[in-house]
């Protein structure tokens, strides 16, 4: 065991530069190992694991506990002492009192393990959005947990066979979907539940879902309450004991959090934004206009073709699981940390939670649409002959959908995919060596009683943003020991803001985060959604031409588009990483 977590603390030391340990548990059956980024408490009383003064708990925890100052002062007036200010204590603390159930009062970003010696059991949770990783391995009655899939791998604690299945949906998607990685061995901890570990069984239990309760309410109701609900998660975010930082593009989200920070007061904030070569993706201008207006401390990375051709090899190296998002984190996060941050902010979860997506408007529309084409008769024979005849690929895409089910699901499913089920299922037979009559789609889930919109928030919340946008950021960043908090995706901020009804919360160009935060610039508020891109087959054309050109091969298709290519690409690339683990 010592020598597993030896390899364990190896494989994550870039996560936590800081301090390192291990422990072993008197009893023999228990080990953790810890790499540490010191934000709160920054001496070596912060230090991990850590153990209880009786030897009977050790916890190992990453991420922030926000609101662990009231939870602190409560457990002092019950009379518990501390010996250190970190949040890490207060959690060991709370769960010697209370125990499992102590999660439901945590405000933050979090995976955390807790061993009891006394009862031998182990009990792992993670926050309600899963904006912090937790992966395990249990097999044979032995579990085995880490922050990143490749460490259980490095560690010898999880092999290198694939879950086809979960290919399947990488190609389809973009994303690997939790609780699912492409390792047979290895699920995710779903965002919301626990795990409590006992004599080789373990038993999970979710803690919080996102239900939208919406009710009567004005527009000024609302943008009031939006903006009590931003100031309250600000104020918290910005708890640490090292600067806090903010990333900044030309979009709402990143400029209200600015504003909002300059309104309370906060001087010397710094920002980092990208700029590009290319006109139409660059944002850096109206970024430096906006740090310019608020008085931050603005740093700007200029990155072209050259830049890129450096830095993508170590992009590749730091992938835990394929996506196809993640390289703009990637570059920014090693370019703050550069600067001397250890904590940044991101305007990440607006999109989701307050309609910034096309898909808002044309889910409903395309599904529908569908709705209405399938009571033809020949309906899924169409759908058969566009998925393989049509020119374009969202064309294809529609004639997918055709041969679903019903449904909002999966409307936006086919909307946000990138492969029809058919391409996807061909290319994991070649890439997993499984017969491909095996692979069976996911089921069709019922339309939901929600509103429309309130629908596709909770797709993009509960799929796009878990399993895409947060996995990506938390890596990417991790990777240069840098730690990034996400101000709108905040379980307080959700729960007020779903009680807004959606006509009014999901208003086009995020009309309620202008109304709450009306010091948002106008050459922000009138920008259209561009995104935070890169130029990839503009840079990677001469570097990686003969990757792609396998990428286009595997395909089979001369009219496949940028993005398909894209997302085998990543795939081949995670697959010879992972052949060599």
């Amino acid at each position: 065991m010592k020598a597993a977590l030896e390899k364990l603390r190896a494989a994550l030391r870039h996560r936590g530069p800081d301090d390192e340990g291990q422990w072993l548990s008197p009893c023999g059956m228990a080990g953790l190992a810890h790499t540490r980024l010191a934000v709160l408490d920054l001496s070596p009383a912060g230090h991990q694991p850590m153990i209880t003064a009786d030897g009977r708990f050790a916890i190992v925890f990453n991420g922030e506990i926000y609101n662990f100052r009231e939870l602190r002062a409560e457990l002092e007036g019950a009379g518990a002492e501390f010996r250190t200010r970190s949040d890490t204590e207060v959690l060991l603390r709370l769960y010697e009192r209370e125990g499992a159930p102590m999660v439901r009062c945590l405000r933050g970003m979090f995976a955390l393990a807790i061993w009891d010696e006394a009862e031998r059991t182990a009990f792992l949770a993670r926050d309600p959005f899963g904006i912090k990783p937790l992966y395990y391995s249990h097999q044979a009655g032995r579990l085995a947990f880490a922050s990143e899939v490749r460490a259980l791998q490095s560690a010898g604690l999880a092999d290198s066979s694939l879950d086809a299945a979960a290919m399947m949906r990488y190609l389809e998607s973009g994303s690997v979907a939790e609780p699912a990685t492409l390792l047979k061995e290895v699920r995710a901890l779903p965002a919301g539940h626990s795990m409590i570990w006992k004599a080789g069984a373990p038993r999970m239990e979710c803690h919080w879902r996102p239900v939208f309760s919406p009710g009567p309410m004005s527009a000024a109701e609302a943008a009031e309450k939006t903006r009590a609900a931003l100031l309250d998660s600000l104020d918290h975010h910005f708890v640490s004991d090292v600067p806090v930082g903010l990333f900044l593009s030309g979009g709402v989200d990143s400029t209200l959090l600015a504003v909002l920070a300059r309104e309370q007061g906060r001087a010397g904030l710094e920002s980092f934004s990208i700029g590009v070569d290319d006109a139409r993706l660059d944002e850096s201008s109206v970024a430096a206009r906006t740090a310019a207006h608020l008085g931050l401390r603005h740093h700007e990375l200029r990155l072209n073709a050259a830049g890129m051709a450096e830095s993508f090899p170590r992009f590749l190296r730091h992938m835990d699981q394929p996506g196809i998002d993640g390289f703009n984190t990637f570059m920014v996060s090693g370019f703050a940390r550069a600067q001397g941050m250890k904590v940044v902010l991101s305007g990440l979860g607006g999109d989701e939670i307050f309609g910034g997506y096309a898909s808002f408007e044309k889910v409903p529309r395309l599904a529908h649409a569908t709705s209405w084409l399938r009571r033809l008769p020949g309906s899924v024979p169409l759908g058969r002959w566009m998925e393989h005849s049509m020119p374009r690929a969202n064309l294809r895409r529609a004639g997918d959908l055709l041969q679903r089910g019903p449904g909002m699901t999966e409307a936006w499913r086919v909307f946000r995919g990138i492969f029809p089920r058919a391409q996807a299922r061909r290319l994991t037979a070649l890439y997993s060596g499984c017969d491909e009559a095996s692979l069976t789609p996911e089921p069709a889930l019922a339309a939901d009683t929600l509103d429309e919109r309130d629908q596709v928030s909770l797709l993009e919340m509960t799929l796009y943003m878990r399993n895409q946008l947060l996995k990506d950021s938390d890596v990417m960043s991790m990777a240069h020991g840098l730690e990034l908090r996400v101000p709108l995706v905040d379980r307080a901020l959700f729960e007020s803001v779903a009680s807004i009804p959606a006509d009014l919360r999901l208003r086009a160009g995020k009309q309620l985060l202008l109304d709450a935060v009306p010091g948002i610039p106008d050459w922000v508020a009138g920008q259209p959604k561009r995104g935070f891109l890169f130029p990839y087959e503009k840079w990677l054309a001469a570097d990686w031409g003969g990757a792609f050109q396998q990428a286009r091969a595997d395909i089979r298709d001369p009219r496949a588009p940028w993005y398909q290519q894209w997302c085998v690409f990543m795939l081949r690339q995670w697959l010879e990483k992972n052949a060599a683990s």
